[in-house]
């Protein structure tokens, strides 16, 4: 019986439903294998020898595959049709060579199919084929390169930028259009500008508006009214004349509908429609994906199988009539640069089904899947018809005039069912409707407005923008896009806020580095080209070797060219490079890098442990001016000087109060060279820094205060202001690890608060952990866990209902109650948790002893390799997706 080798556990219980019991289905559970995180896994001088691990978390997986070949010798690799899927099932079949699960006489194929339908999958076992080595080949380069680079420009930059984290071969370059997009956000300069409109009504009585075209007989350009004394000219123009319709003309258009999605076009409208970012997207989709419910969601393609077209237009005809099938089949072009990512459009595998008809139960696939169903089936609709109109109003000497224009919808076509998004919004003024209006008729004047406006700079990317970017450019592909845009953030490098994309300190420092020393490895063309090339690996038009050694020659001569670089040079060369945003010209001609503070000291970016940066001055302690990194102006109207507001004196110490980088603090004495860090403590955020006292003062240097021995033990109970608030502490000093904390309710009780009152929060603060660990209460019990046994119930717990299974507890959505759970959702959310936190499953029900004398049946080989894939629930329970 043949052993089929799916991803994931999702995929493989959708698919061991259309094989039947002759096929056991095990998930491989990603990829495998992965190339250890230490120096020499990929060896340059060994013909680019790379050495592959199987991950610890992997081996189990590995093991119940090669049990399962013990008894069934066959085995078909059925993972994703991509460059990735391919991977994983080259890396299979090495692993299983390597541990002798495969011998020689032991039929090894490669099946693919682009949906998880029943015909499809039939299809595809119909149709084996061997591992295709190009595909595998392109990979290993893709693999190699990004570990040349993470591995060998990582510790540069951790070395010479303090903070940095890492650099990536297509991250960097993301990163850096993010940063130039920041930039030019900042050198925007707004440009002031006028328009005219006019309220006009015909002789009916209905009103419609009109913009102000020509003036003075001289038609206008956008920024030709550039005050409000010529707005205020042209509304006198206007209202000086009297005006008449000069021309009205009406003509027909369509509009047709957007082509089916690609994963590039599905991110950008899941988050134009939902604010859905891209690894949400394709997370859901991959769901969708695996569960039969749409095609492959990693393509670059456009074009639709002729049976799912014939599908579209027949569930059109059925849903709208045939006023909405246009009478030829809509025909899309494939984009595709690569035809190994030149997979089918995304689609629905049944056109009929709706996402009512699905009944999905989690929220983003529901958008999701609605989303592609819509999509696909306007892009087989009729064209929309309307009519635009154009009506030109003017003075008898044409000294003015103005505009009407708007539309009216003759036929919705596949509007009835989806428009297209935009990124930017554009004014509506050509979709108004217009009343009916005759050519030669007076246009009475209801109110003239004059309205200001500015230029605007060019709008930040959101994670859709960028991809659709990356994408032009030729950076990445379908498989790469959501990992890109999720790395970058994760380092800490942008920052996503109302769904725009904002440059951190850090990530400018990092862009700043990797454009002067490395600026190659971080242009737009060196990257596309890059990707070219591993396309025509993909394709067997280049040898991978070949492309790897012609890179490697020219990058490992740059990183070595930065081995003798020093902090200081890096940073100053920074500073020049950065010099026109940080430093940008003064009014008067004075030096832009003069501490307006000393008068001394030259101004210049300074970096801290964290990762931030800060323009400080270089006479510091002297002088202690800095302001935030980034153009003068940014820094905030304080009361507290560079150097510090004196509060008073104490001991003969000068108390003072600053603000610093991390906020705001008071200081007993000075900083010098034997008291290097002289006692400091911050000031609470419900404190004003401007508005603090020596009173004050002196209560925060003397924290943490000791209320006294715990009249249990002995052992000392302190009050004092942490990172999180104020805070009691059971302990011997307030810098020991472990002891008992409770939090208090406000500031003012570190400084009040008694022994009873201490004692009483500790003892609480210790029941309370106790009531935690005894768990909640059980709401209903679902029964055994269909696959790997164990009671499922659903539970109350401290902070709401979950799923319980052995030691993995699983919140329930917001919108779900617990009475609605079933055992299906239930087993959803375990999977989910479990991959997540990566916990231990608690073990399987073992299957009965086979007896010596029978042969195992179909049935039972199937259900011996289901309980073996069940022990080995693993951290990745969606790997395989190609994100990473």
């Amino acid at each position: 019986m043949p052993v089929v080798i799916v991803e994931s556990p999702a995929k493989a219980k959708t698919i061991s439903k259309y094989l039947g019991p002759g096929y056991t289905v095990l998930a491989s559970y990603g990829h495998v294998r992965d190339l250890p995180a230490k120096d020499g896994s990929v060896e340059p001088d060994q013909d680019f020898d790379m050495k592959w691990e199987v991950a610890g978390d992997s081996r189990k997986h590995v093991k119940a595959i090669a049990d399962a070949l013990a008894e069934d010798g066959e085995l078909i690799l059925a993972t994703d049709p991509d460059r990735e899927g391919e991977a994983i099932s080259w890396h299979l079949q090495e692993a299983l060579t390597k541990r002798r699960a495969l011998k020689k006489d032991t039929p090894v194929s490669r099946v693919t199919f682009n949906a998880i339908t029943r015909d499809a999958v039939t299809r595809a076992m119909e149709n084996p084929r061997q591992v295709d080595m190009p595909l595998v080949e392109a990979y290993l380069a893709r693999r190699a390169l990004d570990y040349l680079v993470g591995f060998n420009l990582s510790p540069v930059l951790w070395r010479k930028l303090p903070g940095a984290k890492s650099a990536g071969r297509v991250q960097s370059v993301a990163l850096r259009l993010i940063v130039e997009r920041e930039m030019e956000i900042e050198a925007f300069r707004a440009r002031e500008y006028w328009s005219v409109k006019a309220l006009l009504s015909t002789p009916r009585g209905q009103e419609y508006e009109a913009r102000l075209t020509v003036l003075a007989g001289r038609k206008l350009d956008r920024y030709d009214i550039g005050n409000a004394t010529q707005a205020e000219l042209a509304v006198q123009a206007i209202t000086s004349r009297a005006l008449s319709v000069k021309s009205v003309e009406a003509k027909p258009a369509s509009r047709n509908p957007a082509a089916p999605f690609m994963t590039s076009t599905l991110q950008q409208e899941a988050s134009r429609k939902f604010g859905m970012g891209a690894r949400q997207t394709m997370s859901a989709a991959q769901r969708l994906y695996e569960a039969g419910h749409i095609t492959y969601m990693r393509t670059d393609g456009i074009d639709m199988a002729p049976e799912a077209v014939h599908a579209a237009r027949d569930a059109i005809r059925a849903r709208f009539g045939d006023d909405y099938v246009p009478k030829s089949p809509r025909m899309y072009k494939n984009k595709a640069k690569n035809a190994q990512e030149a997979h089918e459009c995304i689609r629905p595998t049944v056109m009929e089904k709706d996402v009512a008809a699905l009944r999905l139960s989690d929220p983003d696939q529901r958008r999701l899947y609605d989303l592609i169903w819509k999509r696909t089936l306007a892009c087989q609709m009729q064209s929309a018809r309307i009519e635009r109109t154009t009506v030109d109003v003017a003075s008898d000497d044409g000294e003015v005039e103005l505009r009407a224009t708007g539309q009216v919808m003759l036929f919705d076509g596949f509007l009835r069912v989806y428009e297209e998004g935009r990124d930017d919004s554009d004014g509506a003024e050509d979709e108004r409707r217009l009343p009916q209006i005759a050519e030669g008729e007076p246009a009475e004047k209801r109110d003239i407005t004059p309205e200001q406006h500015f230029t605007q700079p060019p709008p930040r990317f959101t994670e859709a923008t960028l991809v659709k970017r990356m994408e032009e450019l030729g950076i990445g592909r379908p498989s790469t896009y959501a990992s890109i845009v999720t790395t970058i953030q994760d380092r800490g490098y942008v920052r996503k806020d109302k769904n725009r994309l904002f440059p951190e300190d850090k990530g400018r420092l990092v862009t700043a580095f990797l454009e002067n020393y490395f600026r190659r490895y971080v242009g737009y063309d060196f990257t596309a080209a890059l990707e070219d090339q591993l396309d025509h690996i993909s394709a067997g038009d280049a040898d991978y070797k070949e492309v790897l050694a012609s890179f490697w020659r020219d990058f490992s001569a740059a990183i070595a060219e930065t081995s003798e670089l020093r902090i200081t040079e890096v940073l100053e060369k920074i500073n020049e490079v950065l010099e026109p945003h940080l430093f940008p010209p003064t009014g008067d001609g004075s030096d832009p890098r003069l501490c307006p503070h000393c008068g001394k000291g030259r101004l210049s970016m300074r970096t801290a442990r964290s990762g931030g940066a800060f323009i400080g001055c270089s006479n510091y302690p002297e002088c202690r001016y800095t302001r935030p990194f980034g153009p003068p102006g940014m820094e905030e109207d304080s009361a507290i000087p560079p150097e510090g507001k004196l509060l008073g004196h104490d001991e003969g110490d000068a108390i003072r109060v600053f603000k610093g980088r991390f906020g705001p603090y008071v200081q007993r004495g000075e900083a010098t060279e034997d008291n290097k860090k002289p006692p400091r403590q911050s000031i609470p955020k419900d404190w004003s820094p401007e508005e603090i006292e020596l009173d004050r003062a002196l209560m925060l240097l003397s924290l943490p205060r000791p209320i006294g021995p715990h009249p249990d033990d002995g052992v000392m109970i302190w009050a004092n202001i942490g990172r999180y608030g104020p805070y009691l502490k059971h302990a011997e000093s307030t810098s020991e690890r472990g002891g008992t904390n409770a939090n208090l309710e406000n500031i003012d009780e570190v400084f009040t608060i008694g022994m009873n009152r201490a004692v009483q929060l500790l003892a609480e603060k210790v029941a309370s952990r106790g009531a935690r660990g005894r768990g909640g209460k059980t709401l209903r019990e679902l029964g055994e866990h269909p696959e790997a046994g164990g009671a499922v119930s659903v539970m109350d717990g401290r902070y709401g209902p979950y799923v319980k299974w052995g030691k993995i507890n699983a919140t329930l959505p917001k919108d779900t109650v617990p009475e609605a759970v079933t055992m299906e959702t239930a087993v959803e959310l375990i999977a989910e948790k479990a991959a997540k936190s990566g916990k231990k499953a608690p073990a399987a029900k073992k299957a009965p002893a086979k007896r010596a004398a029978t042969r195992k049946t179909a049935a039972t080989k199937k259900a011996a390799a289901k309980t073996a894939a069940a022990k080995a629930t693993t951290k990745k329970a969606a790997a395989g997706s190609g994100e990473g």
